[in-house]
């Protein structure tokens, strides 16, 4: 089926000349013909048919041993049959067939047929497959003889002589007949696909999907169709390719807790049918006879039995916590960003990219002195290389956001064949228009992968200096914040691009759209990236605070199985995607996991669980880990959380909000409280939403509205959490629980300005033990998994190192330990201090006299000299336009401003509790925000 090899007319010289000259252009051949079939080869499939290159293992043998026979009476009781297990060792891979004497005969007579047809082509042409089908006679050799005993008992011994003898024969053991016979496809010896597994030809019934709209209405067998496949089966998913088209992948089934594998009438509605069913589909094949379906149903299920994905896991997970992974954090966008650049760098085989939103122009590395380290120049580079580059966007309803996903696509795609993307929901056909692809992951030869709260987006780079500033040349500094400097030499000349300027002298870190202040004037005419979208010389930017982290071995498999998820549900969802220019994906099996092709710079070893929340519309399957793993570690947190989000809206009251991670924080307040233990709380959160919206003048209806449910959290309303903590404990709720944002300042046209760090982080660090980065925010819309989906990882740290706890010593994580303490470093200005002790973050020292001392100390300073909002003393509208005819310090009298600026410490500063406490802060509902249904806020 698969390959027809030399004898039509292609020999190996002439294939390995078409086969260079097709797949792509640095492919060498020694990786065909290698003693190992490198993974890449799954994107070929049609180049290696055409190019007529033998699936099997390029010198490396294959050898037979027929060990098991099985005698059956045929329904009508007349015949006897006998079934023969042939085993079959190729290099490192094993696997079994089974076969009637008839199928060997069956052999035979192609093979014959097919000497007897090289008689009538060209003689010089054929000379050699001539010569090797010589000794091919007419029928099969018989075993001598008259003993009828004898000759049954012996009859396996000479199977396997005889197709031992054909294997040994170059021809023979090419032929597409025998490869047929001996169960193997291009998909066989893929190391990294795992166990050769379960190969062969069956009729697939159509239909059986269980989303929405893609099956016929009709259950009777009329409506069903029956067509020729040839199914795989590996370790963690299967998949059938078409009889017709084997070079094309048809459909993949990924292994999940809901597979089931069914035999019988009663489940498939066919004679010797077997059922196959998962989350999404229902598939149903058949088989050539009952046996046939007895043994492809066993070997199914043993393949899968070893699967890691059959069952749930902790936190009702997909994925286990894979123990010794290689891991990283990351503070800020420049070490993410650049890390990402140098792990594409790196890419052999697959780029994987899901955004919520993606700047093509998008500069990796600053400042940037040419394009080199641009991520559309990067894709680019690899997809030319051969690299098979896959984005996942999020389309967005374009008359509530202007992300401009649809430009992003068709710059991406316009870049080159290999690079492909696609975008989902389709609002009207999945009914979906209130909620969002948020997560965010960028996968590598699925053996690397990052993931958290970084899109590969414009605004999203920066640094612990959070510049408000960039029009002079950066400072430069031997400090380990400084910018990466590092630049490549331009592949192609700058006069190229258009839509460029020459960056070699360039000192700038933000360009164009990338310098940005979205609360004054959010993102416009994304189609002109190198444009500004404000004036810097006289709007400061707004720094943007981000986590996140990177992953190797089994942990970025899990990752990258998510995304394979997603995307071949896509393409199944979607039509224009059904094509075959959107390829099925398929994953890497684990068992080779742990061979990495390389590693990021600075990565220690950790417990680390992929958490994800997803849904029907979103990935085809339901799960909402993230939402159980915060519940966890914060009900099982000895000593402290952190938490550090862009948003905070919990405390369910089964209405309007759900989620319950407001509730355990209370909870485990109350129950540190009863036991007269410490414990404390730090809630990091942006001073106000990511809206645009004028603060002065109310904010906007967007802004209120997000204000409202922050402050219902927290202490607004008979749910928050300080109104039933006061409930008990009355004001001693200041010593378990603190919440801050982050302001900072500089000078802009030789004017003190301040501006507040956007918080855009999602992460959980407890006990200097463990910690959660991702993509989710603490609202509904990321942790009920029915909503926005998501991605994180919870990474528990399995070494301990000294540290000192309430004043005690405290064996800590490394990796939990200084995340914690470059969190804290930066926040309270400790680099700049070297007398602060931040080593112990419970004790009452540390929590009143430096955490909450700085915070109030800095948030008083920039109230006097700015009166920047918000601010606790303005409580309602009249005193809020009030405020805006008051000068303030910083315009009045510069110097002085600049002489209470110099006490300022760190970036850290209370969170104005009482900010428009008098107003209702909802949206009236004659407005088009009102009219959004609620869930969209929270």
């Amino acid at each position: 089926m698969f390959f027809k090899t030399a004898t039509e007319g292609t020999n190996i010289e002439t294939s390995t000349k078409k086969l260079h000259n097709l797949i792509m252009p640095y492919a060498c051949l020694s990786l065909y013909l290698s003693e190992e079939r490198k993974f890449f080869v799954v994107h070929h499939l049609a180049d290696l048919k055409e190019c007529c290159i033998s699936p099997l293992i390029h010198g490396t043998p294959i050898t037979c041993k027929v060990e098991n026979t099985e005698r059956y009476t045929t329904r009508s009781k007349v015949h006897v049959c006998t079934l023969y297990t042939v085993c079959l060792t190729h290099g490192e891979f094993t696997w079994t067939v089974k076969r009637k004497y008839k199928h060997f005969q069956e052999l035979h007579r192609d093979l014959y047929k097919h000497k007897m047809m090289l008689q009538f082509l060209p003689l010089g042409r054929f000379a050699i497959q001539r010569q090797q089908l010589a000794g091919l006679t007419e029928e099969m050799p018989t075993l001598h003889g008259s003993d009828r005993t004898r000759r049954a008992s012996g009859k396996p011994k000479y199977l396997e002589e005889y197709l031992n003898n054909l294997l040994e024969n170059t021809f023979y053991k090419n032929y597409h007949g025998m490869l047929d016979f001996l169960a193997i496809s291009p998909l066989s010896f893929i190391r990294d696909l795992g166990p050769k597994g379960l190969e062969g030809y069956i009729l697939k019934r159509s239909g059986g999907h269980r989303i929405q709209g893609l099956n016929c209405i009709g259950h009777h067998q009329v409506c069903f169709r029956w067509s020729r496949r040839w199914l795989v089966v590996k370790d963690s998913f299967l998949l059938y390719m078409s009889s017709r088209d084997p070079g094309v992948v048809s459909f993949v089934l990924l292994f999940d807790p809901e597979l089931k594998v069914l035999v019988g009438r009663v489940y498939t509605d066919t004679k010797h049918g077997v059922c196959i069913e998962n989350f999404s589909r229902k598939l149903v094949i058949k088989c050539s006879s009952y046996r046939q379906a007895q043994w492809w149903s066993h070997e199914i299920r043993s393949l899968s039995e070893r699967c890691d994905f059959l069952q749930m896991h902790r936190f009702e997970g997909f994925a286990p916590p894979r123990l010794d992974t290689l891991t990283k954090w990351y503070v800020n966008g420049n070490g993410y960003f650049s890390d990402v650049a140098d792990a594409l760098e790196q890419a052999k085989e697959e780029i994987f990219i899901t955004d919520w939103w993606l700047s093509p122009e998008v500069f990796l590395k600053r400042p940037a002195t040419g394009t080199y380290w641009r991520l559309d120049k990067i894709l680019r580079r690899k997809a030319e290389q051969g690299v098979k580059v896959c984005v996942l966007l999020y389309k967005e309803v374009e008359m509530a956001l202007g992300i401009s996903s649809g430009y992003s696509k068709r710059t991406l795609m316009n870049l080159h064949p290999n690079i492909k993307v696609m975008r989902h929901p389709d609002h009207v056909a999945s009914v979906v228009f209130l909620w969002a692809h948020h997560e965010k992951m960028v996968a590598i030869d699925q053996s690397v992968a990052f993931v958290g709260g970084l899109d590969l987006a414009f605004g999203r780079w920066d640094d612990s200096d959070y510049r408000l500033s960039d029009l002079e040349p950066p400072k430069t500094g031997s400090n380990s914040d400084a910018v990466d400097g590092s630049a490549v030499p331009l592949t192609e000349p700058v006069s190229e691009c258009e839509d460029e300027v020459d960056l070699s002298c360039n000192a700038l870190l933000w360009l164009g759209k990338d310098y940005n202040n979205f609360i004054k004037r959010d993102w416009k005419q994304l189609d002109q990236p190198f444009q500004d979208n404000v004036d810097r010389t006289q709007v400061p930017r707004i720094p943007w605070r981000d986590l996140g982290a990177v992953h190797h071995g089994k942990a970025a498999r899990d990752l990258a199985r998510h995304f394979i998820q997603r995307w071949n549900f896509t393409k199944i969802f979607k039509n224009k995607y059904k094509g075959d220019f959107y390829p099925y994906l398929l994953p890497k099996s684990h068992c080779t996991a742990d061979k990495l092709p390389f590693t990021i710079p600075g990565a220690s070893k950790a417990s680390v669980q992929v958490l994800r929340s997803v849904d029907r519309w979103s990935a085809g399957t339901c799960e909402h880990s993230i939402l159980n793993a915060y519940i966890h570690v914060i009900e099982n947190s000895e000593h402290y959380i952190y938490l550090e989000n862009q948003f905070f809206i919990s405390c369910s009251d089964q209405k309007n909000v759900l989620n319950t991670i407001g509730d355990a924080i209370v909870k485990r307040i109350l129950r540190a409280h009863s036991e007269g233990k410490k414990y404390r709380v730090f809630v990091v959160i942006p001073l106000l939403p990511g809206f645009e919206g004028d603060i002065s003048q109310g904010g906007g209806n967007a802004i209120q509205a997000i204000l409202h449910f922050t402050y219902r959290t927290i202490n607004r309303g008979e749910h928050s959490i300080l109104s039933r903590l006061k409930e008990q404990m009355q004001d001693e709720w200041t010593q378990y629980i603190s919440l801050c944002g982050l302001r900072t300042h500089s000078e802009l046209g030789q004017s003190p300005v301040t501006e507040l760090i956007y918080i855009h982080s999602k992460a959980l660090i407890a006990d200097d033990r463990c910690y959660i980065i991702g993509s989710a925010n603490i609202n509904d819309r990321s942790m009920l998994g029915i909503r926005d989906s998501e991605l994180a990882v919870l990474v528990e740290d399995e070494e301990r190192v000294p540290s000192v706890m309430n004043g005690e010593e405290y064996q800590a994580g490394p990796l939990a330990l200084a995340l914690r303490k470059e969190c804290f470093s930066v926040l309270l200005g400790a680099k700049s201090d070297p007398n602060l002790n931040i080593d112990d973050p419970v004790c009452d020292h540390f929590f009143n006299d430096v955490w909450n001392k700085i915070a109030q100390t800095n948030a008083i300073i920039y109230e006097k000299v700015f009166r920047c909002l918000p601010l606790d003393s303005i409580r309602n509208l009249r005193e809020l336009q009030e405020h805006v005819n008051a000068q303030n310090l910083g315009l009045t009298d510069p110097e002085k401003a600049k002489e209470e600026l110099q006490a300022i410490q760190g970036i850290l500063v209370h969170f104005p509790l009482h900010f428009l406490c008098e107003e209702n802060l909802l949206p009236p509902l004659k407005c088009k925000e009102g009219m959004i249904p609620t869930e969209v806020w929270t």
